[in-house]
């Protein structure tokens, strides 16, 4: 079985879609699917179909939906020629006491390639291999074509793994980010960062990032203009400053002089901007 949620919602069995259409049933197999290889309870699917308050008929409206997608996992075997051990669809979709379990039978996992992926880049990261840091990374972040869950109804208990899952992808991007920044592609993140800072107007590590590729691209005026309009949206917002890093790194880029020269460092003898949060320090 091969499992993608990072986006839309795709289960394939045997090579072929498993997955309904219908909304309800989409979300069951959604958390399943979420939760591979592991007993999801009855109260725990309950709660995310209905929320706290289920109706009568819930347990067997749920036992209907199973019922469902057993017959597109039953559909999915029967096209599967070249299965060495016969399965049935009800050991794909496992009843246990309590709950039910979708085996993956040793499929892929974009959620699990995503953590491994990414753990091997913070791995690197700690060990100052930065090419290798960016190369994990990026390659865990390749794994998302949108939104976790993006074509799914989410409740209870979805919804909270859909904000986790974000999550983690925007810590795998700064670290991605960084390590691009500690390689001098600098001019390269100038874009991508420009999307970023106005996708998410308030994450002030993501800002940071974008006034060093900017100060180090020799628009000094532009990264002060970034940290202008985080504080205002910082204070404008949640009625704080931004942090004590930032500020630092506001006040170096205000002491570095002129603006830089065309190879990213100050007109002024040269410069450099270690991390977000740290000073840009003259030679």
């Amino acid at each position: 079985m091969d499992i993608c949620v990072l986006g839309g919602l795709t289960v394939r069995e045997s090579g072929v879609s498993i997955t309904p259409t219908a909304p309800k049933p989409r979300q069951v197999l959604a958390l399943l699917a979420l939760r591979a290889d592991q007993v999801v309870t009855v109260p725990t699917l309950t709660e995310e179909l209905w929320g706290t308050e289920p109706p009568r008929s819930a347990r067997a409206t749920l036992q209907t939906y199973v019922l469902q997608l057993r017959e597109m996992i039953g559909a999915a075997l029967e096209r599967d020629a070249d299965g060495a051990v016969p399965r049935s669809a009800k050991d794909v979709l496992v009843t246990t006491p309590g709950g039910y379990q979708l085996n993956t039978n040793g499929g892929s996992h974009d959620v699990r390639e995503f953590e491994r992926l990414a753990g091997l880049g913070y791995r690197a990261m700690d060990a100052g291999d930065f090419p290798g840091a960016a190369r994990q990374l990026g390659g865990a972040l390749s794994l998302w074509t949108g939104a976790a869950f993006a074509d799914v109804r989410t409740g209870a208990q979805l919804s909270p793994e859909v904000k986790r899952l974000e999550e983690t992808r925007l810590c795998a991007l700064d670290q991605r980010i960084d390590a691009d920044l500690k390689l001098g592609r600098h001019r390269e993140l100038l874009g991508e960062l420009s999307v970023l800072v106005t996708r998410h107007p308030m994450h002030e590590t993501l800002h940071g990032q974008f006034m060093l590729a900017l100060h180090r691209s020799g628009r000094r005026t532009e990264a002060l203009e970034t940290y202008q309009r985080l504080r205002r949206a910082l204070i404008g917002g949640l009625g704080l400053e931004p942090s004590a890093g930032l500020r630092r790194l506001q006040l170096s880029l205000l002491m570095t002089g002129p603006e830089a020269g065309q190879d990213g460092a100050p007109a002024r003898g040269g410069a450099r901007a270690v991390r977000v949060g740290q000073t840009v320090s003259s030679k």
